[in-house]
């Protein structure tokens, strides 16, 4: 099986602004309205628009229907032992048209329990364009208080409690489940997190959506809450979730390890068999595999099969993997 050129894949009508700069990053002059985020090599589907999201591949086929019917190829023995046909990933491309809302997404365990899915949502965000990213919080937040931002939606008091970071390209941020943050205006990112999408929103005012219903995974915000951290993150414990200007190699804290792999490309490197996604960045990057070469052109994404065999990545990409086995 040889590797697959991706299209874009971004999902209509999303309730925050972005997608020209993903336009821009492709090379491409469609822009349309709403379409911040580009699903790359999906199995997972926009939350109740089951199959928006999901990924097709040129034969019309879903990928994840392709994974269940051929996982051996697709995924490998070991991964395929470990955890079944699941992928273990999903990537997006995110451009943030306006600041994204408060929010924050639940662990495994919370989201096994009351919304009967089978991973939590931890992820990362490796930096394209410089900007702000909210992410924490500097003191300890009661329960009572924490409701009372969600009912007043008194954001700008909630914000001046968090952490506010300057970030720039290169940089690679882990955000933990339950970690209220916000991505700031401006600011494109590759993200890479467990295939779901499950988010507990604190913020609706100036977004196409109705927080009040649609906010709290159907569960009522007395239950949703409770997923949320609401204790304070030192300055050090923030730090320490963050990558500074990733040249090469692993982009990821260890705690991040079990929910995914990134690796920064540069010049050259060599990676076994497996599962993968390459976003291509400045650079051409050239792909080869046993069965050949692919060249990339800059803001270009692939995605690798098991089967593909071990392959070296050459000039500047992102390599998205699951965790290991």
């Amino acid at each position: 099986m040889k590797p697959i050129l991706l299209p874009a894949n971004q999902p209509p009508a999303r309730f925050y602004q972005g997608g020209a700069q993903i336009a821009e990053f492709r090379g491409s002059h469609d822009v349309q309205p709403n379409t911040p985020e580009d699903w790359v090599g999906s199995t997972t589907s926009v939350r109740g628009k089951a199959p928006e999201g999901m990924t097709r591949l040129e034969n019309g086929e879903l990928l994840a229907d392709a994974l269940e019917r051929n996982p051996l190829e697709w995924l490998g023995p070991a991964h395929l032992e470990r955890f079944g046909h699941d992928s273990m990933l999903l990537v997006k491309l995110l451009d943030a048209g306006q600041r994204l809302p408060v929010h924050a997404h639940p662990d495994g365990e919370f989201a096994a329990t009351h919304v009967s899915a089978l991973h939590g949502k931890a992820e990362a965000w490796f930096i394209l364009s410089p900007g702000t990213v909210y992410l924490s919080l500097t003191r300890d937040l009661s329960d009572a208080e924490l409701q009372s931002f969600v009912e007043t939606q008194n954001i700008d008091a909630l914000l001046s409690l968090m952490h506010e970071i300057t970030v720039e390209p290169g940089d690679c941020i882990f955000v933990p489940h339950g970690v209220l943050h916000a991505i700031g205006a401006g600011i494109l990112l590759a993200e890479v997190q467990e295939p779901e999408d499950l988010s507990i929103l604190l913020e609706w005012e100036n977004f196409d959506l109705d927080g009040a219903k649609d906010g709290h995974l159907g569960l009522g915000f007395d239950l949703a809450l409770t997923a949320v951290e609401r204790t304070e993150r030192s300055e050090e414990n923030v730090e320490a979730l963050i990558q500074r200007r990733v040249t090469k190699g692993n982009s990821l804290p260890l705690e991040a390890s079990r929910f995914f792999r990134l690796d920064k490309v540069e010049k050259l490197d060599h990676f076994d068999a497996g599962f993968g996604i390459v976003i291509a960045l400045n650079d051409s990057v050239q792909l080869t595999t046993k069965g050949g070469n692919h060249q990339l052109a800059p803001g270009s994404t692939m995605l690798i099969p098991f089967s593909a065999g071990a392959f070296t990545l050459e000039g500047s990409a992102l390599l998205a993997r699951p965790p290991l086995p």
